[in-house]
C-alpha cells in the first residue's frame, strides 16, 4: 500500500484485521526534553517495516515508546489491538512483544546458553534451543563460551536469538548491524528473511540503508520525531532522491 506524504499520520477509520502495531498522535518526553511529535505509523502481522532518519531523528525513542521505555508518552499505542499507553513495559511484553536494544544488553559472566536461557517467556510458541542453534550455528559452537568472549557479532546474533525464546511474535530491533562485518550483516539479513517466512512481525531502525533497504516491505522516514515519508519497497527507486535529501543515501 502506498502512503503519500500528505497522508502519512491519517489514522484508518477502522483497523485492519491483520494490523500487529499502530501508533497514532504519540508524543513522547525524557524529562522535559520532547523527543516525539505525533508519530503514526502502522505494521501488519507478517511485514518487515523499517524506519530510516538520521541520528536524532527519533527512531530509537519510537521503539521505545511503543514499550513505555521514555519518561513520558501520550497519543495512542496499538498491540494486537489492545491499548497499551497506559500499561507498564512487563505488560506490553507480555503481548509479545521482544526488544533487542542497540546495546545488546549481553551478560559477560554467564555463558552463551546461559543468555538465552535467561529471559521469562512471555508467549507460547517461543524457539527451543535446538531451533535457535540451528539458526545460529555460530552459537551452538560458541554455547559454553563466557558472554565476554564472543565477538560483536556473536554478541549481536545471541541479542536477537535471546528474545526468540520469549514467545514475542512482534519484534523491534535497534540498529542490529552497526558495526558488524560484512559476512555477520548477511547473516543477519537471512534471518530476518527466515523470521518473516515464520510469521514474524518485524520494526528495525536502522543507519545502514544497504541492509535495511530489501529487507523492507515498507519504510518510514523520520525526522525531528516525525514521520515525513512512508513508501512500500515496490516505490523504494522512485522514491530515492526524497531519501538522499533526509538521509544522504
Amino acid at each position: 500500500m502506498t502512503l503519500a506524504p500528505s497522508a502519512v499520520g491519517a489514522p484508518a477509520a477502522s483497523a485492519p484485521a491483520d494490523e500487529c502495531l499502530r501508533l497514532t498522535g504519540v508524543q513522547a518526553y525524557y524529562g522535559e526534553s520532547h523527543i516525539l511529535h505525533g508519530v503514526d505509523l502502522s505494521v501488519r502481522r507478517g511485514e518487515v517495516v523499517t524506519l530510516l532518519g538520521r541520528n536524532g531523528a527519533g527512531r530509537t525513542t519510537t521503539l521505545k515508546a511503543i514499550l513505555g521505555l521514555v519518561g513520558r508518552r501520550t497519543g495512542s499505542v496499538m498491540v494486537n489491538g489492545v491499548e497499551v499507553v497506559n500499561l507498564p513495559p512487563h505488560r506490553i511484553a507480555q503481548l509479545g512483544v521482544g526488544y533487542c536494544p542497540e546495546e545488546r544488553g549481553i551478560f559477560a559472566s554467564l555463558s552463551c546458553e546461559e543468555n538465552l536461557m535467561l529471559p521469562p517467556e512471555v508467549a507460547p510458541g517461543g524457539m527451543s534451543l535446538d531451533e535457535i542453534y540451528t539458526l545460529f550455528p555460530n552459537l551452538s559452537e560458541r554455547r559454553a563460551s563466557p558472554g565476554m568472549r564472543l565477538s560483536g557479532g556473536e554478541q549481536q546474533m545471541l541479542a536477537v536469538a535471546r528474545i526468540l525464546r520469549t514467545g514475542a511474535k512482534l519484534l523491534l530491533l535497534d540498529e542490529i548491524s552497526e558495526g558488524l562485518a560484512p559476512v555477520i550483516v548477511q547473516t543477519l539479513a537471512r534471518t530476518i528473511h527466515t523470521l518473516r517466512e515464520r510469521g514474524f512481525t518485524v520494526v528495525m531502525v536502522e543507519q545502514n540503508f544497504r541492509f535495511a533497504a530489501p529487507l523492507a516491505d515498507r519504510l518510514y522516514v523520520m525526522e525531528h520525531g516525525r514521520i515525513v515519508e512512508a513508501f512500500a519497497a515496490a516505490q523504494l527507486q522512485e522514491k530515492m532522491s526524497v531519501l538522499n535529501e533526509y538521509l544522504g543515501v
